[in-house]
């Protein structure tokens, strides 16, 4: 899209409110088309795409972060002339949806089983069409610039076309299969879980030490799951254990089961912890499973699917897990082997995130991936350089995922969810059907009633979201995606899976075109200003949209902008989010000054040569910060970024180049390297003549330049208050679709940059120098200035009259106080003339106030100091504090004292 340069300004409102703005402009970029993708553009292309919230979500601070960042990449690249998509769209989150909706259910009175899995399926799109995507709607309040036309869904159609396709190929090429192996159990859900559903936390449980067999050859064994000894299938030992050698290879007794387990030597059992011997429960531990597997043991579940004791032959069959745990402690204390006990006994329990029940380590008949091919190819593609880590050092940590992934069980015992193309018949048989086939009918033929893990469809997001498997043009013209963005902490569950079935479902492709991303930018996590992590029990977390509403989303997006360091963790508090509300007014009202003054964005800047030093010198600076602002992007240094944005606007824009402004604005006089006295400086780049008409037309097309420039390199993390200043400031048609600032390529002039530096401290220190004699900030006094002319600052002279609030000294001028300013190349003398100028009773008073609160801190100093009983107990930094504290104490004594000494008396 192009815009027009014959634009006139409008008008700002008179003070800046957010909550007047964003909605009504996030809606007009939309309906412009701004973000809309095309495939048959020549432009390069650019895409991202989010990592899907789920459909039950609504947008956290972890959300607002990660959205922020990826909103400014996409911003930026489409500003840059590429054809930008960033995709957007929701995942159906098998477990907590259907968790969601059974709860609904039972609410009603309504087991979900008796309902039926369809008719509990209906009841899910139901609630899905009514109650789901609420995120979808904060992500528009954020100012995400996604694509909406291209919004997906993981139980879409075309989505569920991919999971059924790749399924198929993966279960042809023998990559999928199935078998038991250990899972994480969940008994409310009598589901399979992923690892990324378990939370550990520690819990106040029990350690239990039991007695196994009688006499010289019992054995004691120690547990924080006593109940689980009913599916002990052996005791083990380490192999170099001396005190055990005798025993094994024979059979010791199993209390209350009557039955007789082997005892095994195995080198995972670490003789120096407890008594050197443990119980393995090969269908309840993952490490027993292993020692199972080595030693062919028999796996005995001994826990049904709602986690009740079963199949033991025991009286503690049917009772719940933790109901069986004080019977069995119980009736073995009635038998005298319990040995020993500790309560509380603090450990690591995983517990489901979605029901928040602990988890059931238990054997079960799952579907897996066999991912061994799959994660050599994701490993290589890193390796080789197909695809970037950032920050670099967060590849070993990939490295060690994928290096030792484990087989992925992929199957759950849910309805909600892509169910898995398996058809079994009546005699054994079994189909996997792919989309484009019809299933096996007649007599004894059903589809196996689990479905896939939700990270399975997910993990085809990337291609599956562009039309995959059919041959698209957004496929052809978007993938590989560019950048993904994404926490390190989902660097395996989900990185590495895209990784994995990316690179598998493209094969066809050549290497290179086959990865689903070329960058992985990871950051870090949200945490609380004091770099906790947040969370309800902690009570410190936060709600972005409340922070939204306070201080509108141009704030909360500069703040979390300005903590994005890469691949380590960001805090953030509310005074920090105030604070960038603080930093809009400041561009808001520049901006406003600006425009009221005739600020205007020229065709075409005049020649460096033709301004005062000041507008070269700023003109440089902002050169200067397109250049940094750049190269930390394209380095996703974020933080970096925007703060070099903050102090260049704040600080050298609106705090010194504004203020010169005014005095060069100032057509009746000379101002800040004007140029237009006879005595002007002509050495090589202090300017040529020009009148003051003149020198205030170049300041106004400078002003208008520099802000045009810095209001586009704001606009992608702020993207609300940049569009309300820039399309005012140029009367063009947005700044979404305006061209990305570009290094001007004029010389630098660091002579020019050196007068003003000699400028910007010599009113620095006479501001100073007023305050310690009193003077209010306003207030005028007449001050001889010496020396400036033999430092080529003459022509600064009216600019740092204005800015320090000193005027022309008159033939009445009586000299109260002085100072010598040391800059490059030598001193000005400052002069000040102070009569009836300062209240000398009121100024006493005053000093003599500070005196007392400098004498009592020296004084409270020096009684730690000489104090040797602190100073052998303090560490050495509270020291060192403590001494600086008191030389501040002393400067500010001595200050005072100097200062109350040449008052004149009252």
């Amino acid at each position: 899209m192009t815009q027009t340069h014959d634009a006139q300004q409008r008008e700002l409102p008179s003070t800046w409110n957010p909550a007047d703005v964003e909605a009504e402009l996030y809606e007009r970029w939309v309906a412009a088309e701004y973000f809309t993708a095309d495939p048959n553009s020549d432009k390069p292309p650019f895409s991202i795409v989010i990592p899907p919230p789920n459909v039950t979500g609504s947008l956290h601070i972890g959300h607002a972060f990660e959205h922020t960042l990826m909103d400014i990449l996409t911003r930026r690249r489409r500003m840059q002339g590429y054809e930008a998509l960033w995709l957007p769209g929701m995942d159906h989150a098998s477990i907590a949806v259907q968790a969601l909706v059974e709860r609904q259910l039972r609410e009603e009175g309504v087991d979900h089983r008796e309902l039926g899995r369809e008719a509990f399926l209906d009841r899910v799109w139901q609630w899905k069409e009514k109650h789901g995507g609420a995120i979808l709607d904060q992500m528009r309040r954020l100012g995400d610039s996604v694509d909406w036309s291209r919004e997906r869904f993981t139980m879409d159609a075309g989505l569920s076309r991919a999971v059924q396709t790749i399924f198929k190929k993966l279960y042809d090429d023998g990559l999928i299969y199935r078998a038991e192996r250990l899972v994480n159990w969940s008994p409310n859900m009598r589901s399979a879980i992923s690892d990324i559903e378990v939370e550990h936390k520690e819990v106040e449980g029990e350690l239990v030490s039991m007695r196994y067999g009688d006499g010289d050859d019992s054995i004691v064994v120690a547990t924080t799951r006593i109940e689980t000894m009913l599916g002990d299938t052996a005791v083990a030992v380490h192999p170099d254990d001396e005190r055990y050698r005798h025993l094994v290879g024979t059979e010791i007794e199993l209390p209350l089961t009557g039955r007789k387990i082997p005892i095994v030597a195995d080198e995972h059992v670490d003789p120096e912890f407890g008594t050197g011997a443990v119980k393995v429960t090969p269908a309840h531990d993952p490490n027993d499973f292993e020692i199972g597997k080595r030693h062919d043991l028999p796996m005995l579940t001994i826990m049904d699917e709602q986690g009740r004791i079963a199949h033991t032959g025991t009286q503690f069959d049917g009772m719940d897990r933790f109901e069986a745990r004080v019977a069995v402690r119980e009736a073995l204390r009635e038998q005298d082997r319990i040995v020993a006990e500790k309560r509380p006994y603090v450990h690591s329990v995983g517990h489901s995130s979605r029901s928040k029940e602990p988890i059931e380590p238990r054997l079960s008949l799952q579907w897996f991936v066999k991912v061994g091919p799959l994660a050599k190819a994701a490993g290589d593609a890193v390796r080789d350089g197909r695809v970037a880590i950032h920050p670099p050092e967060m590849a070993k940590r990939y490295f060690d995922w994928v290096d030792n992934l484990h087989d992925w069980a992929i199957s759950r015992q849910l309805w909600w969810g892509h169910r898995i193309p398996i058809w079994y018949g009546p005699n054994g048989e079994v189909v996997c059907v792919g989309p484009d086939e019809e299933p096996p009918t007649g007599e004894g033929w059903h589809q196996d009633e689990d479905v896939l893990d939700t990270w399975f469809s997910s993990g085809l997001w990337p291609f599956s979201t562009m039309g995959w498997p059919e041959d698209t043009a957004d496929l052809r013209k978007f993938y590989p995606t560019s950048v993904l963005v994404t926490g390190y902490d989902i660097l395996f569950f989900w990185v590495a899976r895209m990784m994995m079935l990316g690179l598998y479902a493209m094969s066809d492709r050549e290497p290179s075109g086959a990865i689903p991303f070329r960058v992985i930018a990871l950051h870090g996590m949200v945490r609380d200003a004091h770099g906790k992590k947040m969370s309800k029990s902690a009570g410190n977390t936060v709600d972005p949209l409340v922070w939204m509403d306070t201080y509108g989303t141009d704030a909360l997006r500069f703040t979390l902008a300005r903590g994005a360091n890469p691949g380590t963790d960001s805090p953030i508090s509310e005074e920090w989010v105030a604070a960038s509300r603080s930093f809009g007014t400041k561009l808001f009202n520049a901006t406003k000054f600006a425009m009221m003054n005739g600020a205007k964005v020229p065709e075409r800047l005049a020649d460096r040569g033709e301004l005062t030093d000041a507008d070269r010198w700023i003109l440089d600076g902002v050169d200067q910060l397109v250049s940094d602002v750049d190269e930390l992007l394209e380095d996703f240094q974020f933080a970096k970024a925007t703060e070099a944005l903050y102090h260049f606007t704040w600080d050298e824009f609106c705090d010194w180049y504004l203020e010169l402004s005014k005095v060069q604005l100032d057509a009746s006089g000379a101002g800040m390297g004007d140029n237009s006295s006879p005595a002007h400086d002509q050495r090589p780049g202090a300017g040529v003549p020009q009148d003051a008409a003149e020198r205030a037309e170049r300041t106004r097309e400078v002003l208008g330049y520099v802000l045009d420039v810095l209001l586009r390199l704001l606009h992608p993390t702020i993207p609300f208050i940049t569009e309300t200043l820039w399309t005012a400031l140029t009367g063009r048609e947005s700044v979404v679709i305006a061209d990305w600032p570009t290094v001007s390529g004029a010389a630098a002039d660091p002579a020019a940059a050196e007068r003003i530096t000699a400028a910007q401290k010599l009113i620095t220190e006479i501001r100073r120098f007023r305050s310690d004699q009193g003077l209010k900030p306003g207030q005028r006094v007449a001050a001889k200035l010496g020396g400036v002319a033999e430092l080529g600052l003459a022509d600064h002279v009216p600019a740092v009259r204005a800015l320090a609030r000193v005027t022309e000294p008159g033939d009445e001028f009586t000299s109260s106080a002085s100072i010598e300013v040391g800059l490059a190349g030598g001193n000005v003398s400052v002069e000040l003339d102070l009569s009836g100028a300062v209240d000398v009773a009121a100024e006493r008073k005053r000093l003599a106030k500070d005196l007392a609160v400098a004498e009592k801190e020296l004084a409270g100093t020096d009684k730690k100091l000489n104090n040797p009983a602190f100073l052998d107990k303090a560490p050495a930094d509270v020291v060192d504090k403590i001494k600086a504290r008191r030389e501040t104490a002393q400067a500010d004594i001595a200050r005072i004292n100097a200062r109350l000494a040449a008052l004149p008396e009252a």
